[in-house]
């Protein structure tokens, strides 16, 4: 997955792999930097890292995820996203 999605510098990308009214399956590729900032989804949400390093804040709680590793961000619960790095990420909503 993470060779399906390639970020230049000052960039987010995304890729919408699969949307319906019950999930969104998204990747993302963050630039060293780049940030989403902080909102809230109606449905609980798994960010998996592909590749690279990620910082996921969560109610206030900053995650540091790595290559391989998962972060629950639950329904109407405020999050943010930064590269840290180059960062890949796959978003799994469930709505």
């Amino acid at each position: 997955l993470a060779d399906q999605i390639h970020a230049e510098p000052g960039q987010i990308v995304s890729k919408t792999l699969a949307q319906n009214k019950a999930v969104s399956l998204t990747l993302f590729a963050f630039s060293k930097g780049e940030e989403i900032s902080t909102h809230e989804s109606g449905g609980d949400a798994l960010v998996t890292c592909l590749d690279g390093v990620g910082r996921v804040t969560v109610d206030g709680v900053p995650h540091v995820l790595h290559t391989g590793e998962s972060i629950l961000m639950p329904a109407r619960h405020p999050h943010a996203v930064y590269g840290q790095e180059q960062f890949k990420m796959l978003l799994v909503v469930v709505f």
